[in-house]
């Protein structure tokens, strides 16, 4: 299932909305067949990986699934669920259920009543990979990631605002492919003013994943960049699971003051700025017992000379 999941990264961002799914078929412990959700959702993951094996041409095989198969009807094409009873592989691995009222539960049930075994993990590998569908399904907003450029006394710039560049280009790099993930990208009026970002992705390859631009700001926007006067407006970018801030640091305590936090990417530059700008504006905090126990450890790497951090929030 580990596996699945990781495959499954290779449909984003461009599946979106639809969940970015990743299926494995396994006979006799080699994988004959894999499929992921293709660019506009369509087709589904099962449908790329049972391909050729309709008519129980899939007997034999286990079906690894990172999100339980689809039960409800589309003028796009049939159900996964269906498709699965169709191709009738001994057994169908899921990692997550749809919380899609049309499809959970239903989906294992109809493969179940089939004669298939069904077994549902819930293992954290598949909810990591669609946790922008998770969030935005069981939430009704996009999984919120906030990523700050910082020095080792938690300063984002000089005094003056300069601030290219406090990181290195191995930790640059790894911020473009971090946008890549991503639906969209979020900063605010501040920052656009002051730094006018591209907010694009800029390695070799890659520069058709860049995110839609997402601008907090009560003023104007330039065209093709979106524009959402609070956090909380997140809600309302449709189409989007994934969205990543890059501040600056009051955008940054903005989201972190309503909770709107899901991760956190932390880089660090070796460096000692003194009196500087600080990495966060107020985050409304008024007790310290109340900053212990929300942030989890989920990654740590050296970036050349810079050090990367990642923290989930505990929910």
């Amino acid at each position: 299932m580990a596996a699945t999941a990781r495959l499954s990264a290779r449909a984003y961002p461009h599946c979106c909305p639809n969940p970015g799914v990743a299926a494995i078929l396994v006979k006799e412990g080699r994988v004959i067949s894999r499929g992921i959700t293709q660019p506009s959702g369509r087709p589904h993951a099962e449908a790329q990986a049972l391909d050729g094996f309709a008519n129980g041409g899939a007997a034999g095989t286990a079906l690894f699934v990172t999100l339980e198969p689809c039960a409800h009807k589309s003028d796009r094409g049939p159900a996964c669920s269906d498709l699965v009873v169709a191709a009738k592989p001994d057994r169908v691995v899921i990692g997550q259920w749809d919380p899609d009222k049309r499809t959970k539960g239903i989906g294992a049930r109809r493969i179940e009543k089939a004669g298939i075994k069904v077994t549902v993990l819930e293992d954290d590998a598949s909810r990591n990979s669609l946790k922008g569908y998770l969030t935005r399904e069981t939430q009704a907003r996009p999984y919120v990631t906030l990523k700050l450029a910082m020095s080792l006394d938690g300063n984002i710039a000089l005094a003056d605002g300069s601030s290219q560049w406090i990181t290195g280009e191995a930790a640059r790099a790894h911020v473009h492919a971090q946008r890549a993930r991503q639906d969209a990208i979020l900063v605010g009026g501040g920052t656009w003013r002051a730094d006018k970002p591209r907010l694009d992705v800029r390695l070799p390859g890659l520069r058709d994943r860049s995110p839609e631009r997402v601008l907090l700001t009560r003023g104007i926007a330039p065209d093709g960049v979106r524009v959402i006067n609070e956090p909380a407006q997140i809600a309302r970018l449709n189409g989007v699971q994934s969205l990543y801030v890059e501040g600056g640091a009051q955008a940054a305590a903005s989201f972190l003051a309503q909770d709107l936090v899901d991760e956190l990417h932390l880089y660090r530059a070796p460096i000692l700025i003194g009196q500087g700008q600080s990495a966060l504006g107020d985050i409304g905090l008024e007790h310290l017992a109340a900053a212990h126990d929300r942030w989890q450890l989920s990654e740590t790497r050296k970036l050349g000379i810079d050090t990367f951090t990642a923290y989930v929030r505990v929910r």
